[in-house]
């Protein structure tokens, strides 16, 4: 039997418990009060507009991007229209809404713009050049591969280019003869996948010779991308994925796997080149033609610091990821509104006939970029494939910025969406028709429309793969078109157009895809 001094300890102990986690509650309570009305009242972003709520926690922004799976651009939207061109989207960053201040924020030299940590955590690493924050910091890394993706060296790969082009007009036709419907997405993923191994790597992986384009590392890339918003918000989650063994990732259904497979491969190729004695200068056009990018980063002329596995390895899955999925996705584009619309693909194909070469010739990105209406096509396929959509904030180091009437404090995340400036109907009229002409129409106007083009962002951050992707458009719309006749099969303008910011343009339902038949074969062309 207890006695009734026990119950009285017991009472008093329950008590005192109660009255401690009161305690603690309240401490909470008013330490987030207090922060809210420092955030909303006294913060040097307090004078800027937007809803209060975003201002005080991020937990706006976490609802929409992961509750709502990829949702904030299109609330950052609403919120430009009801506060104007500048606002706060969270209790660190601004955004502005006006295309003819985009190059004010991701501005080339000597500008000088770090990028916002928050950016980096996207991407899980600060190894490669898109997660490196300090501007100088990027340039250092940029200079290792400035030569090698060069328009001069992208010139210098044309054939392999026109190699892995003629391969894919190859499957195209098997398609036909077998009445296979393809999921065209997938299989210019296997392409450009294979480009991208080939040119910098030096060994094509073969997406291309897969039987049904089973290449789970494009569903990797997008379940990566998709895992932006997660990467930003619960940075532990990627880490402990790093941690869980490979096969009961595969086991549980889980893109991370093969991920993991591919950089294995990587490692291996980093390593190797890390055991050679590093003596080619990456800074010459002509010593590094033939090398690949590992031979590159760990050159002669690259520090100590930056030749590690683990960078060579991430610098290189980085620029896999980026050169697959983003130039795969402007070729579907292209090609869906080009079917969606015969009129247009008659128009390039009459454009494509006119090129009349000398015997022996060979097609190549030089002639076609100087056809206009084919250049409209890829830049129109640009415009509504938008790169990489997610936001990338940068920082002014050193100098505020100032927009209208508001001077920015220095060290202030700030931001603008290349889908804003896209689809902003001032700059290109009824913006999400695909509309060639207007390309044509604008240079004939004496319209600068290339400045509005940001698929590969501005300034000294821009997408170093530019020359090869554009390469990549040119080489590989000339010879479908040229090549074969295809319809869409159980495809619409909802399944390509943006809805949600996934790290790249997803509908606001289901997932990008394009599916064709491919009906006949076009006479061969010289």
């Amino acid at each position: 039997m207890w006695s009734s001094s026990h119950k009285v300890g017991l009472e008093q102990l329950d008590l005192d418990s109660s009255v401690m986690w009161v305690i603690l509650a309240l401490g909470i309570a008013g330490g987030l009060a207090i922060r809210a009305a420092y955030r909303i009242f006294f913060h040097p972003l307090s004078t800027f507009p937007g809803p209060k709520i975003a201002a005080v926690s991020h937990l706006y922004e976490f609802y929409y991007d992961v509750i709502r799976n990829g949702t904030y651009i299109e609330k950052i939207e609403e919120m430009h229209q009801k506060y104007g061109p500048i606002i706060q989207i969270n209790p660190r960053e601004l955004h502005i809404k006006d295309s003819n201040y985009y190059d004010r924020i991701y501005a080339g030299s000597p500008n000088r713009r770090d990028k916002d940590t928050s950016t980096v955590a996207i991407f899980t690493t600060s190894n490669p050049m898109v997660g490196t924050v300090h501007h100088d910091h990027h340039r250092l890394r940029r200079s290792f591969l400035n030569t090698y993706f060069s328009k001069r060296s992208v010139r210098s790969m044309e054939s392999t280019i026109q190699a892995k082009v003629d391969r894919l007009v190859y499957r195209l036709k098997l398609a036909h003869k077998t009445g296979t419907v393809l999921e065209l997405n997938r299989v210019f993923s296997a392409f450009t996948a294979d480009v991208v191994t080939s040119c910098c790597f030096g060994a094509s992986h073969s997406y291309l010779e897969q039987e049904n384009f089973e290449n789970q590392m494009i569903d990797a890339i997008n379940y990566v991308m998709s895992m932006c918003h997660i990467n930003k918000f619960l940075p532990l989650v990627p880490k402990l994925l790093r941690c869980i063994p490979q096969d009961l990732l595969q086991s549980m259904g889980l893109y991370m796997a093969d991920v993991i497979a591919v950089r294995n491969l990587i490692r291996s190729q980093a390593i190797e080149s890390l055991e050679k004695k590093s003596v080619i200068d990456n800074t010459d056009d002509k010593v590094s033609a033939g090398k690949t990018i590992f031979d590159a980063l760990a050159a002669a002329n690259v520090p100590p610091q930056e030749k590690t596995v683990r960078r060579l390895e991430e610098e290189a899955a980085a620029i896999f990821g980026a050169g697959t999925e983003t130039t795969s996705r402007a070729l579907s584009v292209a090609v869906f509104h080009l079917l969606n619309d015969q009129q247009m693909m008659l128009n390039l194909r009459k454009e494509l006939d006119t090129v009349v070469l000398p015997a022996e010739t060979q097609l190549t990105s030089t002639h076609l970029e100087q056809l206009p209406y084919l250049t409209g096509v890829i830049k129109e396929s640009l415009r509504l494939s938008f790169g990489l959509v997610t936001r990338t904030p940068r920082i002014s180091p050193l100098e505020p910025l100032f927009y209208e009437d508001y001077v920015i404090p220095p060290g202030t995340p700030v931001s603008q969406s290349a889908y804003f400036v896209h689809m902003d109907p001032e700059i290109f009229v009824n913006p999400k028709s695909f509309n060639p002409k207007r390309w044509i129409n604008a240079s004939k106007d004496g319209q600068y429309l290339n400045r509005y083009l940001v698929a590969f962002s501005k300034g000294t951050r821009q997408c170093l793969g530019m020359h090869l992707a554009y390469t990549e458009l040119y080489l590989g719309l000339a010879a479908i078109a040229r090549s074969v006749e295809m319809n869409l099969v159980d495809t619409t303008v909802a399944k390509v157009e943006m809805g949600r910011d996934l790290g790249h343009p997803a509908p606001k339902v289901g997932g990008f895809a394009v599916k064709v038949a491919v009906t006949g074969i076009r006479e061969e062309h010289p």
